[in-house]
């Protein structure tokens, strides 16, 4: 027997639900110190000497100044506030991992023709990648002449192989490691990059913050030329320990390239490490790829599918009767022979699902999410059927026609190309209105290596390390740049993608995504290897503006980077009312010259009434034209302490799952259980205290669940004395398993 939980509609009470306070923990945790300068061990040891209940684990010594201890929280919290070196404590959480067509869309194959100034083609050779993931399988045929040695932070040994323990086994970090330099069958970005591997997320692909920022510190102890980090978590927020340690790794001579996240479609989902301000922060973009939508026969609803990768192709020449098929259990699949197989997300994988309908006799199979919004999926195995993805949104309007008068429906393929995934993680970041995602590259159906073959996946794991693999030529064509310059080479030669509507935020004027969707655009490699000219800071936040009105100023650098003098001129921006702009008079820049220039903002608020403006600063240099995505902002909104709260079952069997966006963070956070006849207190489904601000999505297993039932839960964040909660009715009822 398992446990089923369901989450029914929106449910508001007029009596105020009373919970007790949240009891403090008294487990051990682990905490990173930040230091205000270096430190000896020897000083560290007697900085926490007097604090017998905390236990030094680590010290880092490149990617900050800093150590790992553990001990009670509140032991923790009194070495906190008992020095004043320490200048930061935060608590250690997790981090979750999350090519032919993809290169050639990004400019990949046509630098493969350029030289560099040894007369060498550009394939990335010389250049050392540090891929900090789940390992790699350095004994893959298309990987083993690029391998360079590794480290392994979850066993500490030399030996960062793949977990290949059965039921825990990992593909993740062999799968990026190909994107950036596979060189036999397939070939990477740069086929000839030296790959060093550091495996930081153990089976399942999971790791702690003190496991990633071990592996960031061994790799500038390596000296590698650039790390990608296909990694995160949803904590929205620019000062987590993993952040401060990628901007040192810049400021050391290292690309640093992080994965914004697969949190969107919705603002505010960018993650860490995608959040730190000197990284190259990637979003996922898609390569040309066939598209299918849904048509159901006598009305106007076109749904649109995400194909999951593993799946067949979605072709069909006739219409198909839609069929419910529940949850995907071999009992609720006994009506679906010949049919499209409509099926709810939760408990069963999405392989498990798709192989019980395929047996049953289905054409084909939708599964729909039991979230707000859609998802992508990747299948185990490839399947001979086709198999996609609905949002929640989609599943019930097709749920409601098959009840009315049951559904035939026919299918319609597209060809789309250069949009923006709907997974893919948005900005801006929180607190400091910075731009991110930087760019976009392709990280849909991205074919690659894995332990013992290839696969098909997609995420912004893989957009990622098409831009460590764009750097890797970049920096062969140009050694002496330094990140901030090979990342101002790609930001200022991106493509920006024009939405079709789809986006959360709305869209410009122009059509555009906004540009904390997508930064500066989708990367063109080949383009930025051919720089004359950047421009730094390649995207710029004018800040918040007060109700009486400002004038902002930024400083843009402008260099030269051709062997001939260039004209730059900036173009006025598209007029709005209340806002008025001041750039620098025409220039002209001799080879190797560079100039700092400042550009104004005035905002009358009597006049402008927006509360978010964004767009593109567009400078001619030369013959090309370098756009920079900007950002400002009349006023702050102000946030619910609490938003966004849904819960559905998980993916696996047993497995239940929320989530919740908390903007600010909260003192004291947590889910409480009432009986909805006389709003009795149950007790707690979570609690948690002193939460980052951000997404939180949490795993709930079956045993921290009530008696079956049905409750009111109240969803409540308090900060500041001041407390926000949302309440919901859920029921739990028993359900068996086949």
């Amino acid at each position: 027997m398992k446990l089923l939980l369901a989450l029914l509609l929106a449910f508001q009470t007029s009596k105020t639900l009373i919970h007790p306070p949240i009891p403090k923990s008294t487990e051990d945790t682990v905490a990173i110190i930040i230091l205000e300068k270096p430190q000896s061990q020897q000083e560290i040891n007697q900085l926490i000497r007097p604090y017998k209940d905390v236990k030094l684990r680590r010290v880092f010594r490149e990617a900050l100044d800093g150590f790992s201890v553990q001990g009670s929280p509140a032991a923790i919290a009194r070495l906190a506030g008992g020095s004043k070196q320490i200048v930061n404590v935060s608590p250690v959480t997790q981090y979750q991992v999350e090519a032919e067509e993809s290169i050639k869309i990004i400019g990949g194959e046509e630098v493969r023709s350029f030289f560099n100034k040894k007369n060498e083609r550009l394939t990335g050779k010389g250049v050392t990648v540090g891929v900090i993931d789940t390992g790699v399988d350095y004994n893959h045929p298309d990987l083993k002449r690029n391998y360079s040695g590794g480290h392994d932070l979850v066993d500490n040994d030399r030996d960062p192989m793949e977990t290949l323990a059965k039921g825990k086994a990992t593909i993740h970090g062999t799968h990026v490691a190909g994107i950036i330099a596979a060189n036999g069958k397939i070939k990477g970005v740069a086929p000839e990059a030296k790959i060093i591997a550091y495996r930081a997320l153990g089976p399942g692909g999971g790791g702690t913050t003190e496991q990633v920022l071990a592996a960031i510190d061994q790799a500038i102890k390596d000296k590698v030329d650039i790390v990608n980090l296909s990694l995160g978590n949803d904590i929205n927020g620019p000062d987590l320990p993993i952040s401060f340690a990628l901007n040192k790794a810049v400021d050391k001579g290292i690309v640093a390239v992080a994965a914004s996240g697969n949190s969107g479609p919705n603002i505010w989902t960018v993650g860490s490490p995608g959040t730190a301000s000197k990284a190259i922060s990637v979003g996922a973009s898609t390569p040309t790829l066939e598209i299918p939508s849904l048509l159901i026969e006598g009305s106007r609803e076109k749904l649109r599918i995400q194909p999951m990768e593993g799946s067949a192709k979605w072709a069909m020449d006739r219409s198909l009767i839609v069929a419910d098929g529940g949850i995907g259990r071999k009992r609720e699949l006994k009506n679906v022979q010949g049919k499209i197989a409509l099926i709810q997300r939760g408990t069963l994988t999405f392989s498990e699902k798709a192989e019980n309908a395929r047996a049953a006799g289905a054409k084909a199979v939708l599964i729909y999410n039991n979230m707000s919004g859609g998802f992508m999926g990747n299948l185990d195995t490839h399947m001979t059927l086709p198999v996609g993805s609905l949002t929640k949104g989609d599943g019930v309007i097709l749920q409601k026609a098959l009840k009315k008068q049951g559904a035939a429906a026919r299918v319609l393929v597209s060809e789309e190309r250069d949009r923006l995934a709907d997974f893919s993680s948005r900005g801006p970041v929180t607190g400091t209105w910075e731009i991110k995602p930087d760019i976009v590259a392709p990280g849909v159906a991205i074919n690659s290596t894995v332990p013992g073959g290839y696969l098909s996946l997609q995420g912004t794991s893989m957009a990622a390390p098409h831009v460590a693999g764009a750097c890797a030529l970049i920096k062969q064509a140009h050694p002496d740049w330094t990140p901030v310059q090979i990342k101002a080479a790609l930001m200022n030669t991106a493509k920006p993608l024009a939405s079709t509507g789809e986006s959360t935020a709305g869209m410009h004027q122009n059509g555009y995504y906004r540009t904390y969707e997508q930064g500066a655009g989708r990367i063109q490699v080949d383009d930025a290897v051919q720089s004359t000219s950047l421009v730094t800071p390649s995207s710029v936040r004018f800040g918040k503006f007060t109700a009486e009105g400002d004038i902002h100023k930024v400083v843009l650098h402008v260099e030269n980077v051709s062997e001939r003098a260039q004209r730059y001129s900036f173009t006025i921006p598209h007029q709005v009312e209340g806002l008025s702009w001041r750039f620098p008079l025409s220039f002209t820049l001799e080879p190797k010259q560079r100039k700092a220039v400042a550009v104004e903002l005035t905002v009358d608020p009597q006049l402008f009434k927006g509360k978010i403006h964004d767009g593109y600063l567009s400078l001619q240099a030369g013959s090309a034209v370098i756009q920079i995505p900007y950002l400002y902002v009349l006023a702050e909104p102000g946030y619910p302490r609490v938003m966004g709260f849904d819960f559905g079952e998980g993916d696996q069997p047993g497995q239940y799952r929320y989530e919740v966006y908390l903007p600010g963070g909260a003192e004291e956070f947590g889910i409480a259980l009432f009986t909805p006849e006389d709003y009795r207190f149950i007790g707690f489904l979570d609690s948690r205290t002193n939460v980052k601000k951000g997404l939180i999505r949490t795993e709930i297993p079956a045993e921290k669940l009530p008696e079956p039932g049905s409750y009111l839960v109240k969803v409540f964040a308090k900060k500041a004395n001041k407390e926000d909660f949302i309440e919901r009715m859920i029921m739990i009822k028993k359900e068996e398993k086949d």
